[in-house]
């Protein structure tokens, strides 16, 4: 991500990255923040591949529009994470807006309206630099924490697969810079296609086939300031917790089974009890009665079951 050096500047000071290093010592960080939708709220967020493809030249569109720096996201089936730099009101605005859209999104894609209007929007304040390192690391292994067969470094709907990458070698094909094009190539149809929106983009953007190349909006270079070296980033990989997040106030689903395959049995169990496959009609009691047979059967969290049901999980987390 080309960033202008007033604001390099700003960040290397705010994320401490000016100071000397010593070993043990704890660095104060400013204005960063850690968001996320609340993956309890809806049983989708994203249904297919054509919508994390829209969902992530969706981060392109809204963010350039705010005061917001991009650190490392994740985009999961249910809800999203955000490792943001940036005041806090405009980092709220960016969240605020980039949910509005996935939801008009839905509505148009899916003819599901207002499915995200409600949706709560957590964010905790990150203080440290190690908490930094943490909250980006869990963000980027997000998907395999929650049963997705991949790891944390390649998952495609997510800045991943950007940092301590070399383009055009073997460990990051797919980055390459020579299989890019530019969507102004394309003319104003293609643009609105790719971007949805009628604005016509007057910079270059590169492109890895209908994706807009993450590192467009992604500052990954600053994460490699702040990690220094790969074998840093590989340790903290390797030692942040769920319960590390947890502890400051996160709200982390524990999940034993994966999301796609728990939507399956979901389908299964609502036929053989009520002779339907969504939960839309069910009463609060059907549902209830859902999540039960779902905990019953299969070796599943609580909060996942909760969720395929439809129902609110502190109401209900007792219950079963």
């Amino acid at each position: 991500m080309k960033l202008k050096k007033v604001t390099l500047t700003q960040i290397v000071s705010d994320l401490g990255l000016d100071k000397p290093f010593a070993r043990g010592q704890v660095i104060k960080v400013r204005k960063c923040w850690h968001f996320s939708t609340d993956g309890n709220a809806v049983d989708q967020m994203f249904y297919d591949d054509n919508d994390f493809i829209a969902g992530m030249n969706r981060v392109y569109v809204v963010v350039k529009g705010y005061k917001v720096v991009i650190l490392a996201f994740s985009l999961m089936d249910t809800h999203v994470h955000f490792i943001l730099y940036g005041e806090i009101e405009e980092c709220r605005r960016f969240m605020h807006d980039y949910v509005a859209r996935t939801s008009r999104h839905i509505a148009i894609t899916h003819g599901d309206n207002n499915k995200l209007a409600d949706v709560p929007i957590h964010y905790q304040e990150i203080d440290t630099d190690s908490y930094l390192k943490t909250a980006i690391c869990y963000t980027v292994k997000n998907a395999p924490a929650g049963g997705i067969s991949y790891m944390g470094w390649d998952y495609p709907w997510s800045s991943g697969p950007l940092y301590f990458r070399r383009p055009s070698l073997w460990s990051s094909p797919s980055w390459t810079f020579e299989e890019s094009h530019k969507v102004l190539d394309e003319g104003l149809v293609r643009q609105r296609q790719v971007l949805r929106t009628r604005n016509r983009q007057k910079d270059e953007v590169r492109m890895i086939g209908d994706i807009i190349f993450p590192g467009e909006y992604v500052a990954y270079e600053v994460v490699e300031l702040l990690f220094k070296t790969c074998r840093s980033f590989n340790f903290f990989m390797c030692i942040s917790k769920e319960d590390d997040i947890d502890s400051r106030g996160g709200t982390i689903s524990h999940l034993s089974i994966p999301m796609s395959e728990m939507r399956q049995h979901k389908n299964e169990v609502c036929r053989e009890l009520f002779g339907v496959t969504s939960v839309k009609g069910l009463s609060t009691t059907q549902r209830l009665r859902l999540a039960r047979t779902l905990r019953s059967r299969y070796n599943s969290s609580v909060k996942q079951i909760i969720r395929l049901s439809g129902l609110v999980y502190n109401e209900v987390k007792n219950r079963l």
